[in-house]
Parts: structure tokens; C-alpha cells; sequence
């Protein structure tokens, strides 16, 4: 049973082992903790081709692929660094929340790998670091507004980037349930202006792109406006035509795309517009979807969002305004590629497998290890359930190793205790127990007891003389009183057995319902944070099932003890019973023979 109980601990230390040290040097000593990001753009990945140049990435923290233990409130000791394990990154942090367990941050990659992959860091655990978060350093120069709609007050959307774009008029409500955090809600009545300034500004045939995600309440029933923008008789405008979407380049002669397959209600979508000296094409979910063969126009008026303003000769808009939501609204300076469309409509959605999340590691250099990332995932209803199973296993373990000592001491003590009692030959009553040594050597023997037990019922028959007279009618009264013994011991035995079979029978159920929880809270975290890629359930499901694990690590030990214990319990038994049978037996016999006689001490 001890070996039993050693190999169960070699277990436990085996699965706590610390991971091996990671290749990449620490970046800096004064964080304690770094969370390897892999981005994949192979065919495990986001198979797909990456963009040249510079990739705002979007990296989604939950509580199923972060624990939020040991990081700023405010994500303010948050660093990322390069591959090489040195080049700081810059980053935003557009949304931060360890009480909910969500987090987004917008991280500036560069060199993207071809189908291949490659391996950034998080830093995180330096409460005296300051914050550097910037979307000015975060997104290149070229990007000119971008708007996050993080403000959970709503009202006039904030630009990101370093020109300060920030919106003119038509406050819109900031709600949650957006492709990344918060989003923007048109009501079909208001719409955003944004201001004339100079970096918003399109020379004639210069470089210009539109990227926002949108959702529908319902399809439209009349032309809607998503972007408009007019000056001195030439217009572009991108909208919705019967829940299709299309872009407008207007003059004397306006030309129109083609409409195609239209949006779904209720569905994010990703939408692109790109223009250049030759074309504009427009995009829908990283993928080509239209184009009009006309260069983009001139332009340094005010634009809007969410609708069209009214036209310089005062009639009214031609579109209706946008109804349902929007999220991540980017305008650029120059024609942005294919390549980082399909990225951007790729990465920020919540099914993208661009990124890999991989496990914690410690200052040291040296990883939690694959149960160490499981252990840091579990929730705290499932730690309290673990927490039970703990105690239990605790307490079976020293049931098990007590009664396995005890029932040990008892066999050995019986043995020597038959050595003895078969020495005795016809004085079968010539056993003291009055020599120390004799108390010490079977003061754990459950037989000698018994013998006690039957010698003191035969030496109350003594008569006047003081002889010891044994009469037929006695024998039963003689093992009736060492039955009532040989029941006691049994009780000995089998006490606290009982916390075993609780062990065996309890611990899985309370392990199933730890990961029952487990997986409910996980599922919901997941579905707070869109995010449901397998990076994103993994950990929490394994987490979850560390319940169970535990369930059963409290009770295949108990099962494989309690049957150990009760052979041996038995075995101790039997032995008891044989020899009362055999005591009486023998008084019998002695009985018989002496007849008349008396059997002396």
C-alpha cells in the first residue's frame, strides 16, 4: 500500500514538472511572465498570404487563452516583442478587462512569414511599468482615421492614429457585441460627419481606401448610405442596393458597380473600397466583389458615415441612412493591397486562425508546462470543486496508509503469536501475558486478544479448590463470548473504511460536476469575446476536465487501496475465526479427556 502511495506522488510531480526553458533569451527581468503569440499563415493557420509591409494585428485575450493573474488592471505593463526577442513592438490596447476576462489589443507586425510561421511575446508582470500604448505608433502613417468606437458612452468616436480625426457631428451609441469590443450604433436617423482636414484629403486619381466591419438589423428595403462624400459635382459614395453592396463614383456620368450577392442580416461583415488613378474595386470579406473602371476623384470636403449629407444645390440625400451597427472603421491615404484586406477581413474575425496562443512562462526561463497552462485556465467554481477533491484525496491517502499499517502490524503480531500459542502443546492455557516481552510482542495481535479473551471465561469456572473445571454446556458459552470479541476486531478493522468508498463513489461525480461548470463558463467567456477558433475553447475545455481528472485521481487510488485493505481485512478475519474454532476445539478435547478431571493452570 506505501508503494501504492509513493508512485501516485511521483505522479503528481511528474505531471507538475516545469517545461523546458524556451530558446528566446528573456527580454527583460522586471516582467515576470511572457505568453508566446504564433502567427501562422500556413495551412494549419489562416492559409493565406500575408501582407507586405506593416499589419496592425488584433490579439484577443480571454479567460480561454489568458488567466489575467499577475497583469496590470489596466494592461498598462503589457509589452509585446519581436521574433528576435528583442525589438519592443508597438501596440494599442483598445479594450481592457481582467474582471470580465477580455482583452484586445492591436499589435504592429511587420515581415509576416509565407506560409509559414512565426513566434512574437507578450511581457506582462511589472506593476511599476507605464503605460505605452499608442495607436499614433501602432497604425504606419499612411492610415489617416481610424475609429475603434471603443468609448462605452458612446457619443463622437476618437481617432486612433496620430492625426486626431476625431468626428464632427452625429453622436452614435457605443454598444457591446461588436466584432472587436464595443461597436457603433446607427439608428437610421443619425450619421457621422467627419472633418475637412488635410490628411483626409484625395488628390485626383491619389490613393484612397474604406475598410469597416457592418452588420444589418435587417436588409434595407431603400438604397443606404455607409460613406459619402461630394465636391463640386463628383461623388463617392459606398452603400447598400437591396442588401448588396456597391460603390458610386458620381459626376456628369456617374458609374456604379455591378451588384452582386447580398449581405446577410444579423452577420458581420467585412467591406473594402479601394481607389487609385485607374479604378476602384470594392471588397467583401477580403475577397474581390466589384469595381468601377474610373480613377478616384478629388477631394477636400467634409465626409460622412452612416448616411449623405445634403448636395450643395440643397435637395436632399439620395440614400437612405445606415440601420444596424459598425465596428472598426479605417480610412487610408493610399490604395491598401489585396493582401492586406483579406488579412484584415481574416484576423479580426472571431473564427480567425492567424494566431496561436501559447502557454505562460516564467521569468526564469522556465514554462509551467502543458498542465501548468490547464491549471492557470480553471475557473474559480471548478477550484473549488478541486479543492473538495483535494481534501478527500488527502484524507483516503492517510485512511489507506493507516489501516495499511495497521492491518500490516496485525498480521505480523498474529504470526508470532501462532509461533507461540502451537509451542503450548496440551497446556493450552500456558500463554502469560504478564512478561513485558510477551505484551510487547503481541500487544497488535488481534488473535492473542481473542486468546485472552477465551483463557479469562475459562478461568471464571474455577471451583472452591480453585481448580478449573470445564463443563460441556461452557464451550458454547466460551465462543459466544470470543465471537463477541472476534466482532469487535472487525470493526477495528473496517473503521474509516468508509471514507474510502465515499472516495470511490463521490469523487468522479464531483469531478463531473467541476468540469460541467467548467465547460458552461468557458463557452460563455468564449462567446463574450467572439472568439471560437480552437485556440480559443482548448484551454478552457481542458481546464474543465482537470475537475474530472481530479474526480478520478481521488478514486482509482481509493478503489485499488479499498480492495487491498479489505483482502488483507478479510484474510485477518478468517485467521480469527479458524483459531476460535480451534481453541474451543481443543477445550473440548481436553475436555473430554480429563472427563471428570480437572484441567489445571
Amino acid at each position: 500500500m506505501r508503494y501504492l502511495i509513493f508512485a501516485c506522488l511521483l505522479c503528481l510531480s511528474w505531471l507538475a514538472r516545469p517545461a523546458v526553458a524556451a530558446d528566446v533569451a528573456w527580454w527583460n527581468d522586471d516582467w515576470s511572465f511572457r505568453k508566446p503569440i504564433t502567427i501562422d499563415t500556413g495551412s494549419k493557420g489562416a492559409g493565406m498570404a500575408p501582407a507586405a509591409g506593416r499589419v496592425p494585428l488584433l490579439v484577443r485575450l480571454h479567460s480561454g487563452n489568458f488567466q489575467f493573474d499577475g497583469v496590470a488592471k489596466n494592461g498598462a505593463d503589457l509589452r509585446f516583442i519581436a521574433a528576435d526577442g528583442k525589438t519592443p513592438m508597438n501596440y494599442e490596447v483598445e479594450s481592457f478587462d481582467p474582471v470580465m476576462g477580455v482583452g484586445q489589443i492591436w499589435v504592429d507586425a511587420s515581415d509576416l512569414p509565407t506560409n509559414g510561421q512565426q513566434t512574437i511575446y507578450m511581457y506582462y508582470g511589472n506593476a511599476k511599468a507605464p503605460a505605452q500604448s499608442s495607436g499614433a505608433a501602432s497604425f504606419d502613417a499612411d492610415y489617416a482615421l481610424v475609429y475603434h468606437f471603443d468609448d462605452a458612452a458612446g457619443g463622437l468616436p476618437k481617432d486612433a492614429t496620430a492625426y486626431a480625426n476625431n468626428a464632427q457631428k452625429g453622436a452614435v451609441r457605443s454598444v457591446d457585441g461588436g466584432i472587436v469590443g464595443h461597436a457603433a450604433r446607427f439608428d437610421g436617423t443619425t450619421m457621422l460627419e467627419l472633418p475637412a482636414s488635410t490628411s483626409l484629403n484625395v488628390a485626383a486619381g491619389g490613393g484612397f481606401t474604406f475598410s469597416a466591419w457592418i452588420k444589418l438589423d435587417a436588409l434595407p428595403a431603400t438604397p443606404t448610405a455607409l460613406y459619402a462624400r461630394r465636391q463640386d459635382g463628383r461623388a463617392l459614395l459606398i452603400g447598400l442596393a437591396g442588401g448588396a453592396p456597391f460603390v458610386e463614383i458620381g459626376g456628369e456620368q456617374p458609374q456604379r458597380s455591378a451588384a452582386g450577392e447580398p449581405l446577410k442580416a444579423g452577420q458581420w461583415t467585412h467591406l473594402a473600397v479601394t481607389g487609385d488613378a485607374s479604378r476602384v474595386r470594392l471588397f467583401v470579406d477580403g475577397r474581390p466583389y466589384a469595381e468601377v473602371a474610373a480613377p478616384m476623384p478629388a477631394f477636400s470636403t467634409v465626409a460622412t458615415v452612416g448616411g449623405e449629407a445634403p448636395a450643395a444645390d440643397g435637395q436632399g440625400p439620395e440614400l437612405a441612412n445606415f440601420l444596424g451597427e459598425m465596428d472598426e472603421l479605417r480610412l487610408s491615404r493610399v490604395a491598401r493591397p489585396a493582401a492586406l484586406i483579406a488579412m484584415d477581413a481574416a484576423s479580426q474575425g472571431a473564427e480567425s486562425r492567424l494566431l496561436q496562443y501559447g502557454e505562460d512562462e516564467k521569468k526564469s526561463g522556465f514554462g509551467f508546462g502543458y498542465f501548468g497552462i490547464i491549471v492557470k485556465s480553471v475557473t474559480a467554481d471548478a477550484w473549488v470543486v478541486i479543492a473538495i477533491l483535494i481534501a478527500m484525496g488527502l484524507l483516503s491517502w492517510v485512511v489507506m496508509w493507516n489501516k495499511a499499517r495497521y492491518v500490516g502490524a496485525v498480521s505480523a503480531a498474529n504470526e508470532r503469536f501462532l509461533n507461540r500459542f502451537r509451542d503450548l502443546g496440551s497446556d493450552l492455557l500456558g500463554l502469560s501475558g504478564e512478561a513485558p516481552a510477551t505484551r510487547v510482542e503481541l500487544r497488535d495481535s488481534s488473535l492473542y486478544r481473542l486468546y485472552e479473551t477465551g483463557k479469562k471465561e475459562v478461568w471464571r469456572r474455577r471451583d472452591a479448590q480453585g481448580r478449573v473445571v470445564i463443563a460441556t454446556e461452557s464451550i458454547e458459552a466460551i465462543r459466544a463470548v470470543m465471537d463477541s470479541t472476534l466482532v469487535r476486531e472487525n470493526q477495528q478493522l473496517s473503521r474509516s473504511m468508509v471514507m474510502l468508498t465515499i472516495a470511490i463513489s463521490g469523487g468522479p461525480f464531483l469531478g463531473l460536476l467541476g468540469t460541467v461548470v467548467g465547460v458552461m463558463i468557458t463557452f460563455a467567456a468564449i462567446a463574450a469575446a467572439g472568439d471560437v477558433n480552437v485556440n480559443a475553447i482548448a484551454p478552457g475545455i481542458a481546464a474543465a476536465l482537470l475537475a474530472t481528472v481530479a474526480g478520478l485521481f481521488v478514486a482509482i487510488p481509493a478503489l485499488f487501496g479499498y480492495n487491498y485493505l479489505l483482502t488483507r481485512n478479510k484474510a485477518v478475519t478468517a485467521n480469527m475465526q479458524v483459531f476460535v474454532d480451534e481453541f474451543v476445539t481443543r477445550l473440548a478435547e481436553l475436555h473430554r479427556e480429563a472427563d471428570q478431571n480437572t484441567v489445571g493452570a
